[in-house]
C-alpha cells in the first residue's frame, strides 16, 4: 500500500470493469487520494455517467466478454468516449500485456495503458500524471475560448473616464468605493452616455482586474441563442453543436461579466438568468450536471427597471439581485462642463490614428459644441470629432467641420408636457430614420445604436 496523502486531489475519476473485485480495491484505493470515484460493471453505462457527471479520467477496462483477451471491446469504448469529447483522459487496462495493443490504444487517443493487477504507486502515478494533463488541457481550451471571444472586441481602445462636472465627480467617488468590492452594479443612462466605459473602469479597480473583462450585449441575443452563448453547450445539443462548448458565464470565471442591455430579457430569460445567479451555477445546454461559477456581474440598461417592474415586465426579484449598487449616468448635456475636456481628448485620439496635425478647436466651433444639445450623448460627441478629423484639411477644427445641424433628428423632438421617455425615444427614432432615409446602418450610427437594438426599437414602437 501506498501512504495516504494529506491533500486529495480534486478529481473525479470513473473505473469501468466487468470485475467485482477489481472496482472493490479500485474505489478503496483511489478514494484515499482523489476527490470522487464512480464504478460501473459495464461501459453501456457511459453515456449516462459522462451526462451527469463531471469526469477527469476514465480507467477503462479493454476486455468485457467471458475468454476475451484482444482488446477490441476496449478500443471500441475509447474510440466511443474520445467522440463525446475528444479531450477526455481515457487509461485502458488488461491483463493481458500485448506491447501490440498498447500502441494501437495510444495512437487511437488512449492517455495511457497498465497491466492488471496494478502496482498500487505506479497507479496513483500515472493518474496523478494524467489528472495534470486534464488541467493543462482545459486551460489552453479555456484560453482558446477566450481569445475567440475577445477578437471583437481586440481593436477596441477603452477610454478612461473623463469629466470635472460635479455629476462625474461623484459618481468617480462612488466608483473608487465599490469596485474594490464583489458587489453587483448596475449602471443606468441613455444611449451613448458611456456604460460600458464605466462597467470597464470598475473592473480595472477591482481586485479581479488581473482577470478577463467579459462583455456580453443581451440585446443582439435572441432567446434561442442567450441559453447556449450564456450557459454553453455539450457536444450534439442541438444540430450544430459540432463540440462542447463553454458559455460566457464560465469563460469570466474569477473575472468580470458584464451583461449589457438586460432590460431587453424577456420575462423567460430573466428567470433563467436569476437561477444562475442564485445558485451561483451553470448547466450546459445538452448536460444535467451544474458547474460552479465565480464571477463579478456588472449590468447596464438604458431602460426604466423600475416602471418595468410595476408593469409586470422586469422582475422584482432580479432587480434586487442585480442592483446591490446603482449608478445613474448623466446625460451630455446635463454635463455641459465636460463637453470641451471630451472633445479636446477625443481629437488628439483621432488625430493620432489619422496621422493628421490638428492641435486645437476652433472658438466657434467649442461654442457650437456647447450650443448643441448631444442627443447620442458622448458616443455621438465621439462620432462628430472623428468625422471632423478626417474632413479637415486645416489644422485646427473648425465649426464647418463639426456639421452640427440644429435641425438633425432628436434636435426639435419637444419636451412638452405628457410626452415620457418613451415617447422622446420613439420620437427621435423615428425622425433618425426619416432623415437618412429608411437606412438603419445609418440611422443606428447616428443614434448611438447597434442595427440589432435598433430593430428591437423599430418593433417595439410599431414604426
Amino acid at each position: 500500500m501506498i501512504k495516504k496523502r494529506i491533500h486529495m486531489i480534486p478529481a473525479h475519476i470513473l473505473v469501468i470493469d466487468d470485475d467485482d473485485d477489481i472496482l472493490l480495491s479500485a474505489r478503496l484505493l483511489l478514494k484515499q487520494h482523489f476527490s470522487q470515484v464512480t464504478t460501473c460493471k459495464t461501459p453501456k453505462e457511459i453515456n449516462v455517467l459522462l451526462s451527469h457527471h463531471d469526469i477527469d479520467m476514465v480507467l477503462l477496462d479493454m476486455n468485457y466478454q467471458k475468454g476475451a483477451s484482444d482488446g477490441r471491446e476496449g478500443l471500441y469504448w475509447l474510440e466511443h468516449i474520445l467522440s463525446i469529447d475528444k479531450d477526455y483522459v481515457v487509461i485502458l487496462m488488461t491483463a493481458y500485456g500485448h506491447v501490440e495493443l498498447a500502441v494501437q490504444a495510444i495512437k487511437k487517443g488512449a492517455t495511457d495503458f497498465i497491466l492488471k493487477p496494478w502496482e498500487n504507486e505506479k497507479l496513483y502515478a500515472t493518474l496523478s500524471a494524467a489528472f495534470k494533463l486534464r488541467q493543462s488541457s482545459r486551460k489552453v481550451k479555456k484560453l482558446e475560448k477566450i481569445n475567440g471571444s475577445l477578437q471583437k472586441d481586440q481593436a477596441r481602445k477603452f477610454e478612461h473616464i473623463l469629466g470635472n462636472s460635479p455629476a462625474i465627480r461623484q459618481l468617480q467617488n462612488t466608483l473608487i468605493k465599490v469596485a474594490p468590492t464583489d458587489a453587483n452594479v448596475l449602471i443606468l443612462g441613455e444611449n451613448g452616455t458611456g456604460k460600458q466605459v464605466f462597467a470597464y473602469e470598475l473592473h480595472q479597480q477591482s481586485l479581479r482586474k488581473n482577470q478577463i473583462f467579459m462583455h456580453v450585449d443581451l440585446g443582439s441575443l435572441h432567446g434561442n441563442l442567450f441559453e447556449s452563448e450564456l450557459f454553453g453547450y455539450a457536444k450534439g445539443a442541438f444540430t450544430d453543436a459540432r463540440e462542447d462548448r463553454p458559455g460566457r458565464f464560465e469563460l469570466a470565471e474569477n473575472g468580470t461579466l458584464f451583461l449589457d442591455e438586460i432590460g431587453n430579457l424577456s420575462l423567460p430569460l430573466q428567470a433563467k438568468l436569476l437561477s444562475v445567479l442564485q445558485n451561483r451555477t451553470v448547466t450546459r445546454l445538452g448536460e444535467s450536471k451544474p458547474r460552479n461559477v465565480n464571477i463579478r456581474l456588472i449590468t447596464a440598461t438604458n431602460m426604466p427597471l423600475d416602471d418595468m417592474v410595476a408593469k409586470g415586465t422586469f422582475r422584482q426579484d432580479l432587480l434586487f439581485r442585480i442592483n446591490t449598487v446603482e449608478l445613474m449616468l448623466p446625460p451630455l448635456n446635463q454635463r455641459s462642463d465636460d463637453i470641451i475636456l471630451l472633445a479636446t481628448h477625443f481629437l488628439a485620439s483621432f488625430s493620432t490614428k489619422y496621422h493628421k496635425q490638428i492641435t486645437q478647436i476652433s472658438d466657434t466651433a467649442a461654442k457650437a459644441l456647447l450650443a448643441y444639445h448631444w442627443p447620442g450623448n458622448v458616443r455621438e460627441l465621439q462620432h462628430v470629432l472623428e468625422r471632423a478629423v478626417i474632413m479637415t484639411d486645416g489644422d485646427q477644427i473648425t465649426e464647418e467641420d463639426l456639421q452640427l445641424n440644429p435641425q438633425r433628428f432628436g434636435s426639435s423632438v419637444p419636451a412638452g408636457k405628457g410626452m415620457d421617455l418613451e415617447d422622446m425615444e420613439k420620437a427621435m427614432v423615428s425622425k433618425a430614420i426619416e432623415h437618412h432615409k429608411g437606412n438603419i446602418s445609418r440611422a443606428a450610427a447616428e443614434l448611438g445604436l447597434t442595427r440589432a437594438a435598433l430593430y428591437r426599437r423599430i418593433e417595439k414602437f410599431g414604426l
